[in-house]
């Protein structure tokens, strides 16, 4: 814990914000334009004198139950309230729920990535969006079109798919895949479709069950990948999986270097996707 960089960040929040923001009338003789100490503990439900002790490092080490009001009466962001616990000594709360929404400056980006082919996947691996070059690539992996848009039950459940593996990259993929589901559960351990995903697959596919028992946690990784094309053959390309900052959602872009034969045959069928 660090309790004199504690209270200097409580002082500092409590000074930018205007009362109005917090629901309260300016009132007259106001010598700063925050809150006063007061006002905050009353908003927060603690004592003035607890609240000063902890402004003044004095307090000890505050609970989550005392963080958590402290938060929301000082309208942090979840990066000011994650800051506020680790100062605390206690680890940033975390959803229950994997958020799993397309914002509307990620959904540009996307937008902007005309030569790579870009599948939106959440934590349980459900394909949330696909651009054209993914769907030009993958077919009904990208869209759903057959019923299916989770990754990992087509995989283990022996859909068919236009990414080929060597028996040896197959392992790996299966590997780190499952690793990466339970990392999921770890992060977001009231979220059900994580639970009820890794159920029906241990109880479906024996291998599933085999690396689940394993407990390996793991956390996606970028890799090359080979994908038979009914049209254009083979194509090899590299496979990055980013994090998407402030969601629980995973770009998977594949892409090629400009110039090469794979780099080629992908733009040629983003066009004659696109035109069809």
């Amino acid at each position: 814990m660090n309790d004199a960089e504690l209270g200097i960040c409580l002082r500092a929040w409590r000074d930018r914000l205007a009362p109005a923001e917090a629901g309260l009338p300016a009132g007259p003789r106001r010598r700063a334009p925050g809150l006063r100490r007061q006002e905050l503990a009353t908003l927060a439900g603690l004592s003035v004198e607890y609240l000063a002790r902890l402004e003044q490092g004095r307090a000890g080490r505050p609970s989550a139950a005392v963080l958590g009001p402290l938060a929301r009466a000082l309208r942090l962001t979840g990066d000011e309230r994650d800051h506020l616990f680790r100062l605390a000594g206690h680890a940033p709360p975390t959803p229950a729920v994997a958020p799993a929404r397309v914002t509307p400056g990620l959904q540009r980006i996307i937008d902007r990535l005309h030569d790579a082919a870009v599948m939106v996947v959440d934590r349980g691996w459900n394909v949330v969006l696909a651009n054209p070059p993914a769907i030009a690539l993958l077919g009904d992996e990208a869209t759903g079109a057959d019923g299916e848009r989770n990754v990992l039950r087509r995989h283990f459940t022996g859909r068919p798919s236009r990414v080929i593996r060597t028996p040896a990259e197959a392992a790996d993929f299966e590997a780190y895949a499952v690793a990466d589901l339970r990392a999921s559960l770890g992060r977001f351990p009231g979220d059900p479709r994580l639970r009820e995903l890794a159920g029906e697959l241990r109880a479906a596919s024996p291998r599933f069950a085999e690396l689940w028992a394993r407990t390996d946690v793991a956390a996606s990784t970028s890799q090359r990948k080979t994908v038979q094309h009914p049209d254009a053959g083979r194509l090899t390309l590299d496979c990055d999986v980013l994090e998407a900052t402030g969601s629980a959602l995973r770009l998977v872009v594949y892409t090629a270097a400009p110039g090469t034969p794979d780099h080629r045959a992908l733009a040629l069928l983003t066009a004659e996707f696109c035109a069809a």
